[in-house]
């Protein structure tokens, strides 16, 4: 990836409760953030992106509302990076790269999808173990 996460300037924080409308509520504030940060709805990234995002905030509420009264999206960019990261409190971290038909499912085509996109995604544990963020980079 060209851009280091840090050096991205633009940010936006979601905080929603681990529920179903929390898919809908992220899809609908990505959209918004990347229309804001000038990024067309059409760029061939955003479909994937909203796919890749909608897998995640959904696992986050299947399995570790019970956990995680909440869940956070991270959304970061720069020109020719879009990153974003969905955080839960419960302390599993799934295995990104299992294949699907080990357990991985959906997060096995989520991976798949973003390195296909040229792309990469990390699981990054809670300074304090007890939770963890699913960091998805992608470039435009």
């Amino acid at each position: 990836m060209a851009a280091q996460l840090e050096s991205l300037p633009y940010r936006h924080v979601l905080t929603v409760p681990a529920m179903g409308s929390a898919v809908r509520i992220a899809r609908e504030t990505t959209e918004q953030v990347l229309v804001e940060w000038g990024i067309s709805r059409r760029h061939p990234t955003v479909d994937p992106a909203l796919l890749i995002l909608g897998e995640l905030v959904t696992n986050s509420v299947r399995h570790a509302a019970v956990l995680s009264p909440n869940v956070t999206v991270i959304y970061a960019a720069g020109h020719d990076t879009f990153a974003f990261a969905v955080h839960d409190r419960h302390p599993y971290q799934p295995a990104l790269y299992a294949p699907a038909g080990n357990g991985g499912g959906g997060l096995a085509t989520v991976v798949e999808l973003t390195l296909g996109l040229g792309g990469t995604a990390v699981v990054r544990a809670d300074a304090d173990g007890r939770g963890k963020s699913v960091w998805i980079t992608l470039p435009l």
